[in-house]
């Protein structure tokens, strides 16, 4: 049986799979503080939405939102005058 010499490819995978699993660790160290990041995050985007649909998306930081409404998937619609 011949041998296939795939010794170096399989090397440089192993560095690939460790250098992954290390950045990893790291981004877990760094957010270890905050053990619920993502949902904060989370938390905070819907809070803003919720406040900009009050305001009908006047305000000039809900101007991200106003090309995802007025649409039959958001079920949102608002008067795009409004806005100017």
């Amino acid at each position: 049986m011949k041998e296939p010499h795939n010794y170096a490819q399989v090397g440089y995978s192993m560095i690939l799979v460790a250098g992954s699993l290390a950045a990893i660790g790291i981004i877990a160290l760094l957010t270890a503080d905050d053990v619920l990041f993502a949902d904060n995050l989370s938390r905070d985007k819907t809070t803003h939405f919720n406040e900009c649909k009050m305001n009908d998306f006047v305000p000039d930081d809900c101007v991200e939102y106003r090309e995802r409404i007025n649409t039959e998937a958001s079920g949102i619609y608002v008067d795009p005058s409004k806005w100017k």
